[in-house]
């Protein structure tokens, strides 16, 4: 997600556990790319040989070769939203709702 710092639009990538809906994953940066990704699937705390699957919007920074290379090394299924289907990204958009309002803002 997006968030203004200043006067210009930096993002927040998280990763958020489906059972808890606990965030286990953060990075920030001024560029959306696979880099920012990587860096939040890095901060997982635990063995990231135990995340079964990587659930993403069909954003171009998820669909990159550093991405799907650590996807492969610890055995985690990637699993893309239905393209015009809201209702696959409902938990990520409600997470990132609370982080603008709780943290961002």
């Amino acid at each position: 997600t997006y968030v203004r710092v200043g006067t210009k639009w930096h993002y927040a990538c998280l990763f958020v556990d489906l059972f808890n809906r606990e965030i286990i994953g953060r990075s920030a940066g001024a560029n959306k790319t696979a880099e920012l990704v990587y860096q939040a699937l890095v901060s997982i705390r635990g063995n990231l040989n135990d995340i079964q699957m990587f659930h993403t919007g069909r954003g171009k920074e998820f669909d990159k070769k550093l991405i799907s290379k650590a996807l492969e090394t610890f055995g985690i299924q990637r699993f893309l939203s239905m393209k015009g289907c809201p209702y696959d990204n409902a938990v990520a958009e409600a997470m990132f709702k609370v982080f603008k309002t709780e943290f961002a803002n």
